[in-house]
């Protein structure tokens, strides 16, 4: 069997320096993965639902325990990933996601804020939060401070954006990082100028926290009011995690044996924040130390090409359509249906991992 010739067409597959030779060395069992990161991105997340109730009913089950962490749609797939029924979960956030987002041609903020309420409750099957033994999950959200805590204004943001194509650190100004757990999490300590606020994810606030890791500024009515968090405006987890840069050898060597970061995501690249995107030298991080042990895998260009539009669904799609909700939905359905593929040329990888098809991360 040619593995790189069933594979190349569908998968890109990237890893650091650490996660190469793990594989090269002793190949990826379950047992080896320590954490798996889900980016936010909209739309686009919905082609990792196939990857996500495969990697669970194949691979994951019953297996070492391991941390589940993701920002904004990541958020909302990891806390669908985590419960004791994550294939209906995941079910439930696919259908709702595509079916229950028809906008009129001009929402408002609170018609986005709503749509995001029901969201979260479909994840939660209603509100009820059953995250299974031996999975901790962390859902990534970012609370305004400073000029950003007294005003929600496009000029507000606008600063806050001008300070981040400075540094990173002068973005953390205006944000803080505020991540809702069960269980353990390897971003505390705080490792940068963000911080890392824990606050327990319960029934009184899992519901919020994860409207308020999905909450876009300018699109988004922001949440407040979090139980057991502190107060403030709660946003969207990806200003400050976007494509979850983080110190991954924290939980990676933490042990008595190297484990590895198994990453499905949309983009063959990492970076760091949801504003960074605009800035071509700090959008696609190249041999950061944090992704040493970073497996990434995401759809190849060709994949791609077979999908309605020849892309993945984004949040543009919600312009392209406009009010045509029946042609946005049957696309949407189609390109989640298509990433049926992806998700079984990665189980068969990962039963049969071919090191030659690794690229640097």
């Amino acid at each position: 069997m040619n593995i790189a010739s069933n594979f190349a067409g569908i998968l890109e597959l990237r890893a650091g320096p650490g996660a190469a030779e793990h594989v090269r060395a002793e190949g990826i069992a379950p047992a080896d993965v320590a954490c798996i990161p889900a980016a936010a991105g909209g739309p686009k997340g919905l082609a990792l639902i196939p990857t996500d109730k495969l990697l669970y009913r194949e691979w994951l089950r019953d297996t070492s325990p391991i941390e589940l962490i993701g920002a904004s749609v990541g958020a909302w797939r990891m806390a669908a990933l985590a419960q004791a029924d994550p294939v209906a979960a995941l079910d439930r956030l696919a259908h709702t996601y595509v079916r229950d987002q028809n906008y009129p041609a001009k929402p408002t903020p609170d018609d986005v804020a709503q749509a995001c309420w029901r969201l979260a409750t479909s994840v939660l099957d209603g509100g009820t939060l059953r995250v299974r033994p031996g999975v901790s999950l962390t859902i990534v959200t970012s609370r305004a401070r400073g000029v950003l805590s007294d005003s929600e204004s496009m000029v507000a943001f606008a600063r806050a954006a001008l300070s981040n194509t400075v540094s990173r650190s002068a973005l953390a100004t205006h944000l803080e990082r505020v991540l809702f757990t069960v269980g353990p999490t390897f971003l505390s300590p705080p490792f940068d100028e963000f911080g890392s606020q824990v606050v327990p994810l319960q029934a009184s606030n899992a519901e919020a926290a994860l409207v308020a890791s999905g909450s876009i500024p300018m699109v988004c009515s922001p949440v407040r009011g979090i139980a057991g968090a502190p107060p403030g405006a709660y946003w969207d987890g990806a200003l400050v995690d976007y494509h979850l840069q983080l110190p991954y050898q924290r939980l990676t060597r933490g042990g008595a044996r190297r484990r590895v970061v198994l990453y499905p995501h949309f983009n063959d690249y990492v970076t760091p924040g949801w504003l960074d995107k605009h800035l071509p030298w700090r959008r696609k991080s190249r041999n950061h130390p944090w992704l040493e042990d970073v497996l990434l895998v995401a759809p190849s260009k060709s994949f791609l090409a077979t999908l309605p539009n020849g892309k993945l669904p984004d949040r543009k799609d919600f312009y392209r359509y406009g009010q045509d909700h029946a042609s946005r939905i049957r696309d949407w359905e189609r390109a989640i249906s298509e990433c049926e593929r992806f998700a079984d040329a990665l189980l068969a990888w990962l039963q049969r991992p071919d090191p030659g098809l690794l690229k640097p991360l």
